[in-house]
């Protein structure tokens, strides 16, 4: 199994971005998908989190109202548009699948990880 984390850079604050995270060697559309991010000096934080169907949602305050998931099962990708981005919002960001993650709420230990890709946010 493979998770492929792509998108990331360099970006003024209230700028946008949007990541995309394409999976590999699993089926696709039966895992919960979500976005963690780790900034520096800090643990690894979920973000947002989406259900195997797309059609369940779920954010951290911490972006809620910025950041969008969504996941398109046709081509085994997951996105993450970020608005209105903070230098705070500064970290490497990690996608994650599970399979029995409902988009519910936060889940730690997830099935699978990515290899992060780095969002750095200038003031």
């Amino acid at each position: 199994v493979q998770l492929q984390a792509s998108g990331g850079g360099l970006v003024q604050a209230g700028g946008s971005l949007r990541l995309s995270c394409t999976a590999s060697g699993l089926t696709f559309g039966r895992y919960g998908l979500a976005w963690f991010r780790q900034a520096p000096g800090k643990e690894r934080d979920f973000i947002a989190g989406i259900s195997r169907s797309g059609g369940s949602t779920y954010y951290a305050d911490s972006v809620k109202g910025r950041f969008t998931i969504s996941k398109d099962n046709t081509v085994n990708t997951v996105y993450l548009q970020m608005n209105s981005l903070k230098p705070e919002d500064t970290a490497v960001y990690y996608c994650a699948a599970d399979l029995f993650y409902t988009g519910t709420g936060t889940k730690g230990g997830m099935d699978y990880w990515g290899k992060g890709t780095l969002v750095t946010v200038s003031s």
